[in-house]
C-alpha cells in the first residue's frame, strides 16, 4: 500500500467495513458477451491477391469458432516459429470458415511466407478469439466504419454482421483510405451494397493518386474526409465509429471525432502494428 498517493493492491487488501468500488472503463456489455479462448487446428484453403500487397487467407477448422465481428485470433504456423494476430473477415455467422484479409509488409515475418512459404492445404494453429474493438448491438444511430490496409478486415466482418443481424437499417459510412487506386479493393462488392442497402456510402480517398489514376473521388488523408462528412450525419453523440489501420491513421481520427462531438464511448479502435523479423 501507498497510502500517499491512495494506491493499493486488492489481492493483499482487506475489508473491515462496507466499502463502495468504482470500476474503471467497466463495459457490462462487454463482459456479458466474452467469449472463452480456445485452440484450433485450421487448413489453409486458399491465397487471394486483392491488390499487389493485400491477400484473403481463407482456412477451414472442425470445431466452429464463435467470435464477435472484430475480433481476432493468434495465427501460428507450426515448424516456422510464427505466431501472428489477425482479424477475421467473414462475420460471424461463417463459424467453419474463416478469412483474413492481410496486408505483406518487406520485413513482416509471416507476410513473407505470402510468397509461396504457405499454399492451399498446409496446416495452421488458431488461438482466440481475442478483442474488444467488436459490434455493439442494437444501435440506431449512425454506423460510421474507417480504415486503412488491412483494417479492412474486422471492418468487413463488422459491416456483414450489421447487415445480416436483423436490426433495423441505420445510416452507414464506410471510409478507406489508401494511397494510390491499385491500394484499393472490394469496390465492386461495396457498388452492390450501395444499391441494396437504403442508406450506405462507401468513401474511399487517395492520399497520392498517380496522374495515371484519373481519380474523380476524394482526396487526402482519411482522418480528414472523415472530418467533412461528419457534419452530414446528425447528431454526432449517437454515432458509433469502428477504426482499424495503422497507428498514425487512428492518431490522427480520434482528435477529430472528439471534436465533432462523438462519445468517447462509442468510439472502438485497432491499431495494427506489423511485426518485423
Amino acid at each position: 500500500m501507498d497510502r500517499d498517493t491512495n494506491h493499493i493492491l486488492l489481492c493483499r487488501t482487506l475489508a473491515y467495513s462496507d466499502i463502495e468500488v468504482e470500476l474503471l472503463n467497466y463495459d457490462e456489455d462487454l463482459l456479458s458477451r466474452s467469449i472463452a479462448v480456445k485452440d484450433f487446428a485450421a487448413r489453409l484453403t486458399a491465397i487471394v491477391p486483392l491488390t499487389h500487397d493485400i491477400f484473403r487467407l481463407e482456412m477451414e477448422i472442425e470445431q466452429p469458432l464463435k467470435f464477435w465481428a472484430g475480433q481476432y485470433v493468434d495465427i501460428t504456423v507450426p515448424g516456422k516459429g510464427i505466431t501472428r494476430s489477425f482479424s477475421m473477415a467473414n462475420p460471424p455467422s461463417e463459424p467453419n470458415r474463416l478469412q483474413f484479409i492481410i496486408k505483406k509488409y518487406g520485413q513482416g515475418a509471416f507476410s513473407s511466407l505470402l510468397d509461396g512459404g504457405l499454399k492451399a492445404g498446409d496446416s495452421l494453429m488458431l488461438r482466440g478469439p481475442f478483442g474488444t474493438c467488436l459490434r455493439r448491438e442494437n444501435r440506431s444511430g449512425p454506423l460510421v466504419l474507417v480504415g486503412g490496409g488491412s483494417g479492412m478486415s474486422p471492418l468487413w466482418s463488422i459491416l456483414q454482421d450489421q447487415i445480416g443481424c436483423g436490426e433495423p437499417d441505420r445510416p452507414i459510412r464506410f471510409f478507406y483510405g489508401a494511397r494510390q487506386a491499385r491500394d484499393l479493393f472490394y469496390l465492386d462488392r461495396f457498388a452492390e451494397l450501395a444499391k441494396k442497402l437504403p442508406d450506405f456510402r462507401f468513401i474511399p480517398a487517395l492520399s497520392d493518386a498517380a496522374p495515371e489514376d484519373n481519380w474523380t473521388g476524394e482526396t487526402g488523408f482519411i482522418h480528414e474526409v472523415v472530418r467533412a462528412h461528419l457534419p452530414d450525419m446528425g447528431d454526432a453523440e449517437e454515432i458509433d465509429v469502428y477504426s482499424c489501420g495503422p497507428p498514425p491513421m487512428i492518431d490522427a481520427l480520434l482528435p477529430v471525432l472528439q471534436i465533432a462531438g462523438v462519445e468517447a464511448d462509442r468510439i472502438y479502435f485497432d491499431k495494427f502494428t506489423p511485426a518485423l523479423r
